[in-house]
């Protein structure tokens, strides 16, 4: 038995993500539009998906998101599970692209082409899609197949944890696109024996706004103040 629904939900804005900063498993907090992004989005997920379970990082910007999805669904309650914490990028994390760039030139190009970041002591691609699936497979085993896992996590873990569960390989397959803030995965249970034992039904759905509105928070609406004399 197991669940029917697996939601994988990526955590709402914070200051490194404005700077585009290498975050890995460095613990911020949200931003002020991260905090309107949580909320927002969590209304709109909990409009189409109301889970049984909440599952979510240990990190304190995915427990912020979770937290704001329990509220809308109207106080559920937030588990939490260090398995599900973002990829470690270990000398990376903090870095902009710019200085990885100038630090580590060969390393970072071949980063970018889908190589593993050598010589920084980063968790490896397979080893995060293990854990996060497996985390995903026994937070997901108790319930039914009528029954919702909300999981919040983050970017690069929820990628390689869809890879996994695909059937795909975490090491080469690069398939997906990277997920904005607030947006989510939705997975479905396949048949009885059937291979890959999940179905992606959607990827990087959101609340709905335009990403430039969606990037800059709660005052892109706002008519321009009156200009100084």
């Amino acid at each position: 038995m197991t669940a029917g629904t697996v939601v994988l939900l990526r955590h709402a804005r914070t200051a490194y993500n404005a700077s585009l900063r290498l975050q890995g498993q460095i613990d911020i907090p949200l931003d002020e539009v991260g905090r309107w992004q949580a909320t927002e989005g969590g209304a709109a997920l909990a409009s189409s998906h109301r889970a049984t379970r909440v599952v979510s990082s240990d990190l304190g910007r995915a427990v912020e998101t979770a937290t704001a999805y329990a509220d809308a669904l109207g106080g559920a309650t937030v588990h939490t599970d260090e398995r599900l914490r973002e990829r470690g990028f270990g000398a990376w994390e903090g870095l902009t692209g710019a200085e990885l760039q100038e630090r580590w030139p060969e390393e970072y190009a071949a980063w970018r082409l889908g190589a593993e970041p050598a010589g920084a002591g980063a968790e490896t691609k397979p080893a995060v899609a293990q854990r996060m699936a497996e985390a995903v497979a026994e937070h997901a085993e108790d319930l039914d197949d009528q029954e919702t896992l909300v999981v919040v996590s983050h970017g690069a873990a929820i990628s390689l944890a869809v890879t996994a569960l695909l059937g795909l390989d975490p090491a080469t397959w690069r398939g997906l696109s990277g997920m904005h803030n607030v947006h989510w995965s939705h997975l479905h249970r396949a048949g009885e024996g059937s291979v890959p034992a999940w179905r992606l039904v959607a990827h990087n759905v959101g609340a709905g706004y335009p990403l430039d509105r969606w990037q800059a928070g709660p005052d892109w609406n706002l008519e321009p103040g009156p200009k100084s004399a």
